[in-house]
């Protein structure tokens, strides 16, 4: 399964396109405690560095703080989403 990160005008935030429509309405999750009940949001929030999760139909937003770089954080979000995706289709 493919996940894409592609960036968007906010440096603090990238877009992770999905290989399917997945979520039939929009989710968004803005602390750890939101997140708890969404095995996914919850795999990315656990990485650290993360602020927000938005995800709608075939792609997952994933906000970061400003100190938490791209460099340690891209690949981990991508395996958390490619590992949700398998597990739940």
């Amino acid at each position: 399964m493919s996940v894409q990160a592609k960036p968007t005008p906010n440096p603090n935030a990238m877009k992770f396109v999905l290989p399917a429509r997945i979520f039939p309405k929009p989710l968004s999750f803005a602390s750890t405690q939101e997140a708890a009940q969404h095995p996914l949001a919850a795999a990315i929030f656990a990485l650290g560095g993360v602020y927000n999760v938005f995800m709608v139909q075939d792609f997952v937003t994933v906000n970061k703080l400003p100190n938490a770089p791209w460099e340690e954080l891209l690949k981990p979000i991508q395996e958390c989403i490619e590992d949700f995706l398998l597990s739940n289709l």
